[in-house]
This record gives C-alpha cells, sequence and structure tokens, in this order.
C-alpha cells in the first residue's frame, strides 16, 4: 500500500506542477497587481476605479445573458431530437455539431465576417437580387450572434448526455399514468436534465463573458466588452494594475459561475437536492 500511495504521488506530480505554474501563479500575479500602484505599493485605488467601468460590465452580462438565454433556446430542443433519434442519426449530428469545433475560433469569426459583412457573400447576394443590406457587422445583433455561433456546441453537448442517460422508465411510467407528451417533458424530462443545462448554461456564459475577438471583429471595433478592456489596459503600463483588477472581477464571475454547476451537479450527472 505504501508503495502504491508513493507511486500515485509522483503520478500526480505532472499535473500539480502544471496547476502552479499555469493557474495558481497567474491568478496570484493578478491578485498582487490589482492590490498595487505602479510603484508596486499596496493600494484600493484600482479597486474603486472599477465604477467608471460599470456600463462595460453591464453590457458584457447583458450580452452573455442573452446569448445563453439563445443558446438554450435552440440547444435543449435540439439536444432532446438527439438523444430520442437513433444511434446512426446521432452520430451524424454530433459531427455536425462538432465539425466546427475542429477550427480555431478565429478561422470561424473569419468565416462569419465573410458572411456577414457589407461586402460578404449575404449581403452580395441581397444587393445583386435588389433587395437591401443587412448591417449585421458592427451592430449588437452581430456580436450576440458570433457568441451564439461559437458557443452554441457548449449548450447542447452536455444536455445531449444527461438526456442519452435518463432512465427511459420514467417516461414510460409517466405515460402510464397518463401524462401527456408535454406533460411528460415538463414534469419528467425537464427536471431530470436540470444538471445538464446548468452546465451548458456555464459553459456558454463564461466564455461570452470573456470574449475579446468576437466583439472586436463583428462588432467592429464599436462595441466595447470587458474582454476589450482587459486587453487594451494590459497594453498600457500606466493602466496595467486596473486591468488586473478587472480580471480579478472576471475571475471571481468564473468561480461562482463553477461554483454554482458544482451544485447542481453530482458526478452522476444528477440533480444535488
Amino acid at each position: 500500500m505504501k508503495g502504491k500511495s508513493v507511486f500515485q504521488r509522483m503520478a500526480a506530480m505532472p499535473h500539480i506542477v502544471w496547476m502552479i505554474m499555469f493557474i495558481v501563479a497567474p491568478m496570484l500575479f493578478v491578485l498582487y497587481f490589482a492590490f498595487t500602484d505602479t510603484e508596486g505599493n499596496f493600494s484600493f485605488a484600482n479597486i474603486t476605479s472599477l465604477s467608471e467601468y460599470s456600463n462595460v460590465f453591464i453590457l458584457s452580462i447583458a450580452f452573455a445573458l442573452i446569448a445563453t438565454v439563445v443558446c438554450l433556446v435552440i440547444g435543449y430542443p435540439l439536444a432532446y431530437f438527439m438523444a430520442k433519434s437513433s444511434p446512426r442519426m446521432q452520430k451524424i449530428l454530433m459531427v455536425l455539431i462538432m465539425l466546427p469545433m475542429w477550427c480555431n475560433l478565429l478561422i470561424r469569426t473569419y468565416a462569419l465576417m465573410a458572411l456577414l459583412d457589407n461586402g460578404g457573400l449575404i449581403n452580395s447576394f441581397l444587393e445583386s437580387i435588389g433587395a437591401d443590406k443587412w448591417h449585421i457587422v458592427g451592430s449588437d445583433f452581430g456580436v450576440i450572434l458570433g457568441m451564439v455561433y461559437d458557443f452554441l456546441p457548449y449548450m447542447v453537448l452536455p444536455i445531449f448526455t444527461v438526456m442519452s442517460k435518463l432512465d427511459k422508465r420514467y417516461i414510460e411510467a409517466a405515460a402510464d399514468l397518463g401524462c401527456s407528451s408535454l406533460q411528460t417533458m415538463t414534469k419528467v424530462i425537464m427536471p431530470l436534465s436540470v444538471s445538464g443545462v446548468i452546465s451548458g448554461i456555464t459553459m456558454v456564459f463564461v466564455p461570452s463573458i470573456s470574449t475579446f475577438y468576437i466583439s472586436q471583429k463583428l462588432g467592429a471595433g464599436k462595441i466595447d466588452l470587458i474582454g476589450d478592456t482587459i486587453e487594451r489596459l494590459f497594453q498600457n503600463t500606466s493602466t496595467y494594475n486596473i486591468g488586473a483588477a478587472i480580471s480579478l472581477i472576471m475571475m471571481i464571475l468564473i468561480i461562482v459561475s463553477v461554483a454554482i454547476m458544482n451544485r447542481f451537479s453530482d458526478d452522476d450527472g444528477g440533480i444535488i437536492i
């Protein structure tokens, strides 16, 4: 037992070193710069100055919430359809959902720009038939559309995983007790799939609220979100500490989101009461 315990500790060492170097250390650096000034003196000035960026926080949270809700509205029925499909159809749909994720987010965003830009494929077609152009790039709708397009698979996959593991005997019992299809959905399937919904919401909300490349490209530089603000502040040494303070708030939001996800999900994908 002793030798096995030593082997287990040695096997865990690379992971522990990785976590210290690339997770713990960066978080400590952010914490240090958030509570110091440009000369390295302890200060709360960076935290108190965050009120100047309240509009950015509100806009980022609003965009992330809208994108998350849209992903849920689209993703839940899609996940349900996949769970009810045959194994062959499930494989086909899984490939179609995963296929865009095989490309880098940068490439996917540029591809969306090629479709939606004023001189893109869609507007070129509309112009050829004499219709008005859709000015999507540079608008709020364009940024939210980019979030939905890039992060929708993160909503579908956890919900599908939970639904595919549901015990069919519950559904059969609901039918035997006289439940309609709608009642079975609302009283059986939805409550049992809450853990997947919570996981999907977290996995979409967290990257949506912290994104910056989508807002830069599909927002055409007109929309400033938290990620854009952090990038801009870190590029200037005089505002480096304020950028660290905003990053600290982002870290707290992410930790809270993950804690909520863990609160509602157990190891078996069920619901903790």
